[in-house]
């Protein structure tokens, strides 16, 4: 919403004659606030907003930062531990591009026929 200055003649005229510039010109003079882009901001999420990105465990990803596979998490406070939203959203990017060009490695399909109980019946 624009709001337009309404300044009568008459005060221009008063305001050109003084020494200083007044109110008004230094309004209109002035350069627009700067609004930077949200990009620019570091945004941080907490444990629960992270288990609603990654549905990976606690332990999975503690486990996944220890080896480095993960973003650390650092602290903001003493108790208080938070990710970076960007970092995190990267790592998403980089996991989503090695499953589909097949670089990330899968776990191997158990070997059901080593099960102690419930065997698995020979095919007739």
């Amino acid at each position: 919403m624009k709001r337009e200055h309404t300044i009568s003649q008459e005060d221009r005229t008063l305001a050109s004659d003084t020494a200083q510039p007044s109110a008004v010109e230094l309004v209109e003079s002035s350069p627009r606030r700067f609004h930077p882009p949200a990009d620019l901001f570091k945004r941080v999420i907490r444990r629960p907003e992270l288990r609603k990105i990654v549905p990976l465990a606690d332990t999975t990803i503690y486990e996944m930062e220890q080896r480095g596979e993960f973003p650390k998490r650092f602290f903001l406070t003493p108790r208080c531990v938070v990710w970076d939203l960007a970092e995190v959203e990267i790592w998403l990017d980089e996991r989503r591009h090695a499953s589909e060009t097949d670089s990330l490695r899968k776990a191997p399909a158990p070997d059901v026929r080593q099960r102690r109980t419930r065997p698995v019946k020979p095919q007739i």
